[in-house]
């Protein structure tokens, strides 16, 4: 299948896996189109090993607030977000940045009525290819305006049923999340499901990714759980790479299906800007996080220090 792509010299970054690929052949910088296929078999390039001036993708919260309440969520919902004109101005930022990929997340990314602008001065703005991450509940609704300016739609499953991801995201939200796929599915949108991996859900991987096949996404990302905001409470479901990767080695791929894990190990390095329009990076183990910085312009992005921090 041909899609959207980002691409500076080498590299080639995926907006619905958000993995970063170094191409045998160099690139012209900016957004291309290309066969997914192909690019899945191009060596994947961690973040914390490129050298740059500045990341080669970034994930963008926005918003804090959310219409679920889910105990391994990255946020801390004390911070006050930036009214439209301060996201408007953190979108200009990185879309003349030079950063390859923007995933916008939250927080619920939807609730945001100007969501779709965001989309477009990031996408038309700049070089990079843009994504959403959102639990799907507001996505059947909102997936025809988004299909025009997402490269890629990620959604959250942390179960592949009512009863095992309702127990953990709440009732309801596994229908409203399954409708939104094949929403977005049917929009043309690129999906790909994302799962936190956590003990209680550990053995449900082959049935996870059985679920999103049926539902048309094209892949699957288990995301190693990091104790950050809610989820620093729960050390007890903390899942090794070690024993995630052997779990995972095991699963069974379904033809056309991507299924990777992203390691703690993988998220070390990797930049976050706050919906108070300040940055981070993760330490290199991605048990905690560096110490804050504004985002005023692209050169504030460049994060130095062993603690993430300018």
């Amino acid at each position: 299948m041909n899609r959207c792509f980002a691409a500076d010299g080498h590299l080639v970054h995926d907006p619905a896996t958000g993995l970063t690929h170094h191409s045998p052949h160099p690139q012209a910088p900016g957004r291309v189109i290309a066969d997914d296929a192909t690019v899945v078999t191009w060596p994947a390039a961690a973040p914390a090993d490129l050298s740059r001036p500045v990341p080669v993708s970034v994930c963008w919260s926005p918003v804090v607030r959310c219409n679920l309440h889910c105990p391994q969520c990255l946020d801390d919902t004390t911070v006050p977000e930036l009214d439209g004109a301060g996201r408007r101005r953190i979108a200009a930022v990185l879309a003349a940045s030079g950063v390859l990929g923007v995933d916008i997340s939250g927080g619920e990314p939807l609730l945001l009525r100007d969501l779709p602008g965001l989309l477009a001065v990031l996408g038309d703005g700049g070089r990079c290819a843009v994504s959403v991450t959102t639990n799907g509940w507001y996505l059947a609704r909102r997936a025809a305006v988004l299909a025009g300016v997402a490269d890629a739609i990620r959604v959250s499953l942390d179960g592949p049923d009512p009863g095992r991801h309702d127990q953990i995201r709440g009732q309801g939200s596994f229908a409203r999340a399954s409708d939104g796929i094949r929403a977005a599915v049917a929009a043309g949108i690129p999906v790909q499901v994302q799962s936190v991996l956590m003990r209680r859900n550990a053995g449900q991987a082959q049935d996870i990714i059985n679920a999103a096949q049926s539902l048309g996404a094209g892949g699957v990302t288990f995301l190693q759980m990091l104790p950050f905001g809610a989820g620093a409470r729960l050390a007890s479901e903390l899942v090794t790479d070690h024993d995630a990767g052997a779990m995972l080695g095991q699963v069974r791929v379904p033809a056309g299906m991507r299924v990777r894990l992203r390691t703690r190990e993988a998220a070390g390095g990797f930049t976050v800007i706050r919906a108070d329009g300040r940055i981070w990076r993760n330490d290199p183990g991605a048990r905690r996080i560096g110490r804050l910085h504004p985002l005023r312009h692209a050169g504030d992005l460049t994060l130095t220090g062993k603690d993430g921090s300018a």
